[in-house]
């Protein structure tokens, strides 16, 4: 039955600081979901330790939050550390068959390109995928992958035109 009285207590107690812990986690992070998975970490963390909030209070949550939310942001900076270095390991591939002076300008030439030509070209000259598996992937008919491809391609020479002449 004491085990009940402490539960109920850790939930009142809950019920009566969590917002207050949630708008600090908000100050803490760029997202409200972020806000609640590091509150949520926050109190979990804490769990195992509840018999100390009576002596602690909210301290120890606000000191937890913190401590999750500097967790947090360097977890975000290493993957984003990552992805940055994945995705500049991929750029010389991708224009790698062609001559070297010529990458960057294809480059510039294909982000003039609206964004949905640039999907269309980019699956189906690098991607090497079908007019009907591009009409799937991204939801339109065989057809519209065909004229986007076409238009892009054509927009494309007169973009590489305009380099080369420039």
């Amino acid at each position: 039955m004491g085990n009940n009285r402490n539960l109920d207590d850790w939930h009142e107690w809950l019920n009566e600081w969590g917002d207050r812990f949630l708008l600090f986690a908000r100050q803490q992070v760029s997202s409200i979901s972020d806000a609640e998975d590091i509150l949520q970490e926050s109190i979990v963390r804490i769990w195992s330790n509840r018999e100390q909030f009576k002596t602690i209070g909210a301290g120890l949550v606000f000191t937890q939050i913190r401590r999750c939310a500097i967790d947090h942001a360097r977890k975000v900076r290493r993957r984003e550390k990552r992805e940055q270095s994945y995705v500049a390991s991929l750029e010389p591939a991708l224009f790698k068959p062609l001559d070297s002076g010529l990458g960057d300008d294809l480059q510039q030439a294909l982000q003039e390109l609206s964004p949905e030509q640039q999907e269309v070209l980019v699956l189906k000259i690098w991607g090497e995928q079908t007019f009907e598996a591009i009409g799937q992937t991204l939801d339109i008919s065989p057809n519209t992958a065909a004229s986007r491809y076409r238009y892009g391609i054509e927009k494309l020479r007169q973009n590489l035109n305009r380099e080369a002449t420039a």
